[in-house]
């Protein structure tokens, strides 16, 4: 049975940019996504027209990601879509935890990404190269501390429920970075370690570009605050790429391809099939 996944990007994180696309790498599997994005904005017009849209796809799985799911705009989307009985799972970052709770409760499913933090927003400072080089290593941190991996095993796991018929079990999961190294598959302690404090990093990132977006006034002190929380991403970013480096030469990459009927597959050295 092919299912239908539907998703609505609501401003950005660095998630955003690849959550269709993990479901279906190689264009090959018996999947249909369908994405309706609102650029930068996430306010309430915006998410209701496309919450709106996407509905019109007939989704049997819904994604909303966006900043701050807390937000009125995200929470307007993610609600009209649930009342329309369509399963619907929320992407987001830390700020979202504190409606944690009340997203159990309304029986939605979350992922509340830790290391997926805010970027520093300050026109002094922030201009569109600056905002792509960020997202750039912020997905290195994304994929190679294991989160891509988990959020492809959970989502596909909920995509298999569905197409066998039954009723999904959606996953709710903060991710720390205990959650997603268990999901890393690097067999070096090194290694490991290597992404363990990236993303401590990465997390960390979002607290400093907080204070220099919403706490300080004065400009000599904002920049240099954001300014510096970009330098810790992009350091999070190399230990990332030192992680996978240290796998290769052990010829030891974990790699989890799909199948054509969305079986994950799996393999840890390179020449070599996946089974």
């Amino acid at each position: 049975m092919t299912v239908r996944v539907g998703v609505v990007k609501l401003g950005n994180l660095g998630t955003s940019r690849y959550i269709d696309l993990i479901l279906d790498e190689r264009a090959d599997r018996d999947i249909y996504t369908r994405v309706v994005g609102t650029g930068t904005k996430l306010g309430e017009p915006d998410a209701e027209e496309a919450a709106t849209k996407i509905l019109d796809f007939k989704p049997q799985l819904a994604i909303v990601i966006s900043p701050n799911g807390a937000l009125p705009g995200p929470t307007k989307a993610r609600e009209m879509i649930k009342a329309a009985g369509v399963p619907t799972i929320m992407i987001s970052d830390a700020p979202a935890a504190k409606v944690k709770d009340d997203l159990k409760a309304k029986g939605f499913g979350f992922f509340i990404i830790k290391c997926d933090s805010m970027i520093g927003a300050r026109r002094q400072f922030l201009d569109p190269t600056e905002m792509v080089l960020f997202n750039a290593d912020l997905q290195k941190v994304l994929a190679d501390t294991g989160v891509v991996r988990l959020l492809q095993k959970e989502l596909d796991r909920v995509v298999a429920e569905i197409a066998s018929g039954a009723t999904p079990n959606l996953p709710q999961i903060v991710v720390d970075s205990n959650k997603a190294l268990a999901e890393s598959g690097y067999k070096n302690p090194y290694a490991r370690a290597k992404a363990f404090a990236a993303f401590a990093a990465a997390e960390k990132v979002g607290d400093i570009d907080v204070l220099g977006c919403f706490v300080q006034k004065e400009m000599e002190q904002y920049v240099i605050t954001v300014a510096s929380a970009h330098e810790l991403l992009r350091a999070a970013a190399m230990l990332c790429d030192e992680a996978r480096e240290i796998e290769k030469s052990g010829d030891s990459v974990y790699r989890t391809p799909h199948a054509n009927d969305g079986k994950i597959l799996s393999k840890s050295t390179l020449v070599s099939k996946p089974e």
